[in-house]
């Protein structure tokens, strides 16, 4: 027979808890300070210094790396001591050097390319010549002798003037660009099969093409792809030349110099130069030369310096404005690669310009718009990448005069808009804010025509909103741009420069001014439904209130707010803006709140992410947004207040019924509100905490069925069941057991987890385990019997299907006796407050004992014969039937603890059971040891401290020994 042995748990606590060891503190602790005492009075006199340093007796905190220096520091003292003369010039040298490296602050042509290519687009059709090729340049043997390649290459280019050119007419955009890249891929072709001419020849022809402005608003575009090819071209030549100075002697270094170059590679540099200088067109002479502009290097060391200014004077043959600022831009781009530290060629190419810009305006230039049907309006942006770029160069590392003197360079060409734009967007914001009055002076004077004035106040406001101008201004600088931004017409000009300037608005004043900008918004977008072309801006506009604004309780009083998110009528955009407000208020709100305004205004955001959940929703975005409301179900609290606190959680759940974490969340909220209020009236409940406690495990009941997760069901069941028993509310917690019970057999065999299926019983075993914790102290219900919440347990556990090659039912039935074992104790190891269990109930009745000793048989009955049919599988028909020892032992002295375990030499031990009571595995109840075939030698052995007061039932081997 089986009996569990008896336990005086603080007995056992008492003997095992380690003795309290008392602390002495010391005067040292490791997070104490240093604490340094100077006592000595010390005067140090060195040469260069007159510095001393004396003390008294006295205890301070000193630093202690820089109380080891016995007088000035060294570097101090080595400065002091330095000639003034040559500190200058090697801090001149030192900013010289930094000049001439262009950092991360410097944004490249590349990042610009894209956004060129896109925005000047054309539907018109366009031409190209493409060049044929000759039969004659392709021949050639190893034999050639050095005059008939030198008179096989003249016949080339002379074929090549001549015009061994196709013309293309009528080419779409996209057909264009296609050819540019064949030219491209033919380029590297070419230069690859060692035809150096015929790369020359496609260099020069796509650089004639610069000169075409017949469809002059894709003439910007056509510069990217064209210069696409010249930085290949001059890659490829300048990878030749480096390649030619290297031998197996020695390697050209990164940072060489002429002397460095041998002659070879000299020689064939020169030779590149030469044959560009015999191109006889101006413009691809220029770009062609400005393309290999970093070959110089080679040569002599003033070579690109003596250059760049003849390039930039060569520049001035090109009548046709447009084309000679982007030759221009070409020319600062490629001298900002190679010699970033040459400001005066830069400069002088600006001025330059200056000097030609009034043809833009001249005869010329008007009737070849008029001719191509173009406006100024259209054709002055034309310039503005060029002229970016362009500014973009002299205004790097530049100082704070360089931009008064372009301003008033521009002043004399009577404030050209064009050119007053390119100014703000190229030099540094805080130098533009400073000055803000200025600009706004000069924006009103400016000639408006080809370039409106709200673009300009567009390009400021872009400035201040990265550096804030004098306080004094602020005010005054708002006024007068909005004067200029409210009377636009046209709702695209208006939005895209109240999208800049609601930026400012928000960072220098109050909500005030922020609703009277919005309100203005609203005005301008709401007819026509114009702003369902805007959501962009639009988005960025709430973007930047809500970056600024981080009190909800101020934003959602700016009147004009909501409103403004009812233009968002497309559903993914509004789902999109109302997850930045979620986003922003999970980042910032640091206080939970009960502010109306607040919960009133969230739920209605949380709302729309919530209804645009459907069957197509991604599981990703379903997560984020159940992320997002969960956060704001966190922060509403109505602190002592748990009445008005329960009924946002039942509106809450019914307005967010179709996220599942979501309902997770609100039933866990509840069960916390309702131990928040065990915890106020100390677990005495008075009338009205009672009925509120019901009422929350009420909303826990009703709410679990709508989940789909089964285990999700099975811990909440669980969970809300414990917190019912803790609240006195036994009824409801027997429900939510029972339930948990009923729903163990739907347990499939197999679940998804995160996105993969995975065994289940691992996790029904793992639950039980909680399960089995929980039920030693919940009291029998007088009407259902003794121990009804269990026999229906393993009733469940018996009938439900297990894998055929899983233990887990045998390690739920040993669970089940740890659980039955801690049952028949006299007390039991915990209880809940205010609940007696059956250890109270019973009072160590006979009749409970022997119940409980009935469900221990059945249980072990279970285990045998799960042994017996794993005996039977192992062996099989090859063996004789196993041979089993049992043994039954009772520890007389429970207070030390200990392990009886059977120790077998070799295999032929292959099952062994033990039994412990609940929550201590340290003593096993019983040991069943299966072993085939029986041992000659066997051998027991008890854990450590068993030595004294065990006893132990006769053990029979069959075939071993009797008795």
């Amino acid at each position: 027979f089986w009996h569990p042995r008896s336990r005086n748990y603080k007995a056992e606590f008492a003997s095992c808890r380690l003795e309290a060891v008392p602390l002495e503190f010391g005067d040292y602790h490791p997070l104490k300070p240093i604490t340094v005492t100077e006592s000595k009075t010390k005067k140090v006199s060195r040469k260069g210094s007159t510095s001393s340093t004396s003390s008294s007796s006295s205890s301070s905190v000193v630093d202690p790396l820089s109380s080891v220096l016995d007088g000035t520091d060294p570097l101090s003292m080595f400065a002091a001591t330095a000639d003034p003369a040559a500190m200058d010039s090697s801090r001149k040298r030192r900013d010289r050097d930094e000049n001439s490296i262009i950092g991360s602050d410097f944004e490249p042509w590349a990042n610009k390319r894209g956004e060129i290519l896109a925005r000047y687009t054309t539907t018109e059709k366009l031409s190209i010549n493409l060049f044929m090729g000759s039969e004659k340049g392709k021949a050639g043997t190893a034999t050639s002798a050095m005059s008939e390649k030198v008179r096989t290459r003249l016949e080339e280019l002379d074929d090549f003037e001549e015009g061994s050119q196709k013309e293309l007419l009528n080419l779409t955009q996209q057909d264009y660009v296609n050819r540019i890249e064949e030219l491209n891929q033919s380029l590297k072709d070419a230069w690859a099969s060692d035809q150096k001419v015929k790369a020359l020849k496609i260099v020069i022809q796509c650089s004639k093409l610069l000169s075409d402005t017949s469809v002059i608003r894709f003439y910007p575009s056509k510069f990217v792809l064209i210069t696409d090819i010249l930085d290949t071209f001059g890659k490829l030549v300048y990878e030749r030349i480096f390649s030619m100075c290297v031998d197996n002697r020695s390697v050209l270094p990164d940072h060489f110099s002429p002397e460095n170059v041998n002659d070879t590679a000299k020689e064939t540099c020169l030779n590149w130069f030469f044959k560009i200088a015999s191109i006889r067109e101006l413009i691809p002479r220029f770009y062609v030369e400005a393309s290999i502009l970093k070959c110089n290097k080679f040569l002599s060391k003033t070579g690109i310096s003596e250059c760049l200014p003849r390039l930039t004077c060569m520049i001035r043959g090109i009548g046709d404005p447009l084309v000679s600022v982007y030759a221009r831009a070409y020319l600062c781009r490629v001298g900002m690669e190679v010699a970033p530290h040459l400001k005066e060629s830069l400069n002088k190419n600006f001025f330059d310009f200056l000097l030609t810009f009034k043809q833009i305006h001249g005869d010329t230039v008007q009737n070849q718009l008029v001719v191509q049907g173009v406006e100024l309006p259209s054709y002055l942006p034309l310039y503005s990448p060029a002229m970016d770029w362009i500014f973009q160069c002299i205004s790097y590392h530049a100082p704070e005069a360089l931009l008064t003197e372009m301003m008033e360079r521009c002043k004399k060409l009577g404030n050209n808009a064009l050119l007053l734009n390119s100014v703000m967007s190229a030099f540094r914001a805080e130098f533009i804010a400073t000055r803000s009055m200025d600009f706004i002076g000069m924006i009103k004077e400016c000639d408006e025509s080809g370039f409106p004035k709200h673009l300009l106040f567009r390009s400021l406001g872009l400035n201040l909103a990265l550096a804030d101008p004098p306080e004094g201004d602020r005010l005054q600088i708002l006024n007068e741009a909005w004067k200029v931004i409210t009377k636009l017409k046209n709702p695209q000009d208006y939005i895209n420069c109240a999208e800049v300037w609601v930026e400012y608005t928000c960072k220098h004043f109050t909500k005030r001014e922020v609703n009277t900008v919005l309100a203005d918004v609203i005005k301008h977008m709401t007819p026509d439904r114009a702003f369902e072309d805007s959501y962009p801006q639009l988005q960025s506009i709430i973007k930047k209130v809500i970056a600024h604004f981080h009190d909800f309780s101020v934003l959602f009083s700016v009147e004009k707010f909501l409103p403004f998110l009812d233009m968002f009528q497309k559903e993914s955009v509004r789902v999109e803006v109302c997850k930045c407000i979620m986003e922003v208020f999970i980042k910032h709100q640091q206080e939970p709140t009960k502010d109306p305004v607040i919960l009133n205004a969230l739920l209605h955001v949380c709302k729309t992410t919530h209804d645009s959940v459907n069957a197509l929703t991604l599981e990703d975005e379903k997560r984020t947004l159940a992320y997002l409301i969960n956060g704001f179900i966190k922060m509403v609290s109505f602190g002592r207040d748990f009445e008005q606190q329960l009924s946002f959680y039942v509106e809450a759940r019914s307005m967010f019924c179709n996220l599942e974490p979501v309902l997770v969340q609100l039933i866990h909220s509840v069960n916390r509100l309702a131990m928040e209020t065990r915890k106020v009236m100390k677990g005495n409940h008075s009338r009205k905490t009672a009925a509120f406690v019901r009422a929350c495990v009420a909303y826990c009941f009703i709410t679990i069925p709508s989940l789909v997760g089964i285990f999700t069901r099975l811990n909440l069941y669980l969970h809300s069941g414990q917190v019912a028993l803790a609240n006195q509310c036994l009824s409801q917690a027997d429900a939510f057991f029972k339930a948990a019970i009923s729903l163990i057999p739907e347990v499939p065999k197999m679940i998804n987890i995160d996105g993969k299926m995975r065994p289940s019983e691992s996790f029904l075993l793992e639950f039980l385990c909680n399960f089995f914790s929980t039920l030693l102290i919940v009291p029998d219900h007088p009407e259902h019997g003794v121990l009804f919440l269990v026999r229906e347990l393993l009733n469940v556990i018996q009938d439900y299907t297990w894998e055929d090659s899983s233990d887990d039912k045998i390690r739920i039935y040993t669970c089940v006796l740890h659980l039955l074992s801690a049952m028949s104790q006299e007390t039991y190891l915990y209880h809940i407050d205010k609940v007696d269990s059956n250890d109270s109930l019973y009072g160590g009745d006979s009749k409970f004992l022997a119940e409980n000793n009935k469900l221990c048989e059945t249980v072990m009955a279970q285990i045998l014969e799960h042994l017996k049919t794993l005996a039977k599988d192992e062996v099989g028909a090859l063996c004789p039937p196993p041979t089993a020892a049992c043994s039954e032992c009772a520890v007389a002295n429970e207070s030390v603890p200990g392990t009886c375990r059977f120790f077998f030499p070799g295999p032929q031990a292959w099952a062994v059971h033990s039994m412990t009571p609940l929550l201590d595995g340290d003593v096993h109840v019983s040991l069943i040891v299966f072993f085939f075939p029986p041992p000659r030698d066997f051998k027991f052995s008890l854990g450590r401290g068993w030595q004294e007061g065990l006893s132990l039932a006769p053990v029979n081997i069959c075939g071993m020994m009797d008795g």
